[in-house]
């Protein structure tokens, strides 16, 4: 089963997909080491991500360097790496072709633009950054730069979302008339952001809270689907007030340039979550309910929606397993484009934007 929450993600690093890491790796580069510098661990996916990193035979990480040092200690004892208090060491190394930005979201700006200009390739944990202008800056320079990236949008392996996108590129739904989708978990009722990942409460930190952290994972895939969006409005709020005035929960409305109209979904506060996603067109339907996709399709004499699709496509390695691959020589995978990824923080930031002021928001 692929991780389509954080929770289910923390714990699948740690076998599935790990499990892949161990493949032999192009027969060109099977020789070579790709020397890696874990730049920031904050984020609550540090640790899955340091396992998968370790578990590969390939991957050498050299340094570790956070603004906290107690916390970069940690981190490089579990891997073996050296701590660094200057990132000046990192950028002038040679040696260290990738930097993994694990930072407090709030940093990536700087360490970005440091990373392109050293010319490391990068995998930066979404969101890209806080706001549109400080990522499309960014992505710019990534551009620029040519260098390899990609960020944690690990959604995109799901193969219902494979399915689905391709569906729809096929016309089969018809003329789209709604769609809506859902991330939501209890980290709020479950205290899960108490202590080490207290800074993801704090928008001045995170540049959002628990809205665009998980709604984030489904914005993208609706952006993926269904292209560029024209305008949105929304509704964000603290539930529990656990962490002050942090939204917990929110509800967005999303026109996009092609007419179709969506909703988005997205807390800390959900005890359950089995509606993820519903597509209703004139010609076809679909629905992911507990995890299982229904599809009927006018068009597609095989469809019934009173069965599971089972002819579902195999899913792609999960993001950093793919930059990975493409640091080895692989050109053939899915990477998120820096684009795509400054285009979903200019997208959440008009969310907020509307929320804020009770209005709707155009997008660009």
């Amino acid at each position: 089963m692929e991780p389509h929450t954080r929770r289910d993600f923390l714990k699948t690093t740690g076998a599935a997909a790990l499990a892949a890491a161990t493949l032999p790796m192009l027969a060109q580069n099977a020789d070579k080491k790709i020397t890696v510098a874990v730049v920031g661990v904050a984020h609550i996916h540090t640790p899955g991500y340091l396992d998968l990193l370790k578990k590969r035979a390939d991957v050498h990480i050299k340094y570790v360097w956070d603004h906290d040092a107690a916390r970069a200690e940690k981190r490089a004892t579990e891997t073996g790496a050296q701590t660094v208090s200057d990132l000046k060491t990192v950028w002038d190394d040679a040696e260290v072709s990738a930097v993994v930005i694990l930072s407090e979201t709030n940093l990536h700006h700087e360490l970005v633009l440091a990373a392109a200009k050293a010319g490391k390739h990068m995998f930066v944990e979404k969101p890209l950054g806080i706001t549109s202008q400080e990522s499309r800056e960014m992505a710019d320079a990534i551009d620029k730069a040519g260098l390899i990236f990609t960020t944690g949008y690990f959604s995109r392996t799901d193969p219902k979302h494979l399915f689905l996108k391709d569906e729809i590129a096929k016309g089969n739904f018809g003329i789209i008339t709604r769609v809506r989708a859902s991330n939501c978990h209890n980290g709020s009722l479950g205290g899960w952001f108490d202590t080490d990942w207290r800074w993801m409460t704090d928008p001045k930190q995170a540049g959002v809270g628990a809205f665009g952290d998980l709604g984030t994972h489904k914005l993208d895939i609706l952006m993926w689907m269904l292209g560029d969006l024209e305008s949105v409005t929304g509704d964000l709020r603290a539930v529990t007030h656990r962490y002050g005035d942090c939204d917990e929960t929110g509800e967005a409305l999303l026109q996009f340039k092609s007419g179709i109209i969506a909703t988005l979904a997205a807390g800390w506060v959900d005890i359950d979550d089995p509606v993820k996603m519903q597509i209703s067109g004139t010609q076809g339907h679909a629905v992911i309910y507990n995890d299982k996709l229904y599809y009927r399709s006018e068009k597609v004499e095989t469809s019934d929606s009173r069965k599971p699709v089972t002819n579902l496509p195999p899913a792609p390695k999960v993001p950093m397993q793919q930059f990975l691959d493409t640091m080895a020589g692989d050109k053939t995978q899915p990477l998120v484009t820096p684009d795509e990824a400054a285009a979903r923080v200019t997208a959440m930031a008009a969310i907020y934007e509307a929320a804020r002021d009770r209005k709707w928001v155009k997008v660009g």
